[in-house]
């Protein structure tokens, strides 16, 4: 297509294909009740109603496992700024806005799961939590790129909602409890299928105007944070996280932006020309360099790790 289309030429387009896609997720999407993976009968008052406050001690998950249910959480609380980005890049009119309400419903139900089951187990220190929670939701969350708004928006939360699809399910094995699994497999299962929603409007994007949306697609890639950045201490927790094997680099790699990419048929598209081209190739060498410091990070792990093992073996 020679004829440049704006964010409101390409929601028409694309109407069609929407509302497929979400007559698609509505069929496929199981309806859950957020009280049902939070065990009521652990729960006690705290010092407030008379009770006992958090002390360290009543947490039954590890350190990781606690950072990891935090980091999650805190993201997931966020859902306000995610609101407004989605409903102004796409619209609160017609399908575009019967999803992004949908999308919002079901997000909300993560935050709510996540937030009863760690103050009702004490698994966390709930005040903490709440100052966390207060920071993050005040400094608020914006999709990176401002041009071509849309197609950036879409193909960043493809991204987004995978990796946090996999932050979810390795958090629920990290917490070595079946409940927490449970839950947060339930909560995975609703990623996945916000994934499929946004992976399949970006290809449709992608057949529309494909110039443009691989612009979009590569400078999303290329500059991909976490929506939960501006968390409080995120960039140690993450680099704790990545060295259990939460997530890091190689599953970003090998498990979100190949997969997706592959999906696209990025590197066999011959619809591109000029700047399109160019940001296809400019991607390739992205990719390439995460290659390398992928493998570099996982080798500096095994040292480290087989540091640990030889000091645990001299002190034992």
């Amino acid at each position: 297509m020679t004829t440049a289309l704006t964010d409101r030429d390409i929601l028409r387009e694309l109407e069609p294909t929407a509302e497929r896609l979400l007559n698609d997720h509505l069929r496929k999407a199981k309806s859950w009740n957020p009280h049902d993976y939070v065990p009521w009968d652990d729960g006690r008052n705290f010092a407030a109603l008379g009770g006992i406050d958090w002390e360290p001690g009543q947490s039954a998950l590890s350190e990781v496992a606690q950072t990891a249910m935090i980091t999650n959480l805190l993201t997931e609380d966020n859902l306000p700024s995610y609101h407004r980005e989605i409903s102004e890049s796409f619209s609160l009119d017609g399908v575009w806005g019967t999803w992004v309400g949908r999308w919002t419903a079901e997000e909300n139900r993560h935050a709510i799961v996540m937030r009863d089951y760690l103050v009702v187990t004490r698994a966390v220190d709930p005040v903490l939590l709440e100052q966390a929670r207060m920071a993050h939701m005040t400094t608020g969350f914006a999709t990176p790129g401002e041009e071509e708004r849309l197609l950036h928006s879409v193909a960043y939360v493809t991204l987004q909602e995978l990796a946090t699809r996999i932050s979810h399910r390795n958090t629920g094995a990290a917490c070595e409890e079946p409940i927490a699994e449970r839950m947060l497999q339930r909560v995975a299962a609703d990623e996945n299928l916000h994934m499929i929603f946004y992976r399949n409007i970006s290809a449709a994007a992608l057949d529309l105007v494909p110039n443009e949306a691989l612009r979009a697609i590569t400078s999303v890639v290329t500059r991909f944070q976490m929506p939960g950045l501006t968390q409080p201490n995120f960039r140690r927790n993450a680099v704790l996280l990545a060295k259990h094997g939460i997530y890091d680099l190689r599953q970003h790699l090998d498990v979100v932006v190949r997969p997706v990419l592959r999906a696209w048929h990025v590197f066999e598209r011959d619809d591109l020309t000029g700047d399109g081209e160019r940001a296809r190739e400019e991607l390739h060498a992205y990719l390439e360099d995460l290659e390398i410091r992928a493998r570099r990070f996982e080798e500096q792990r095994e040292r480290a790790a087989a540091r640990q093992a030889e000091r645990a073996a001299a002190a034992g």
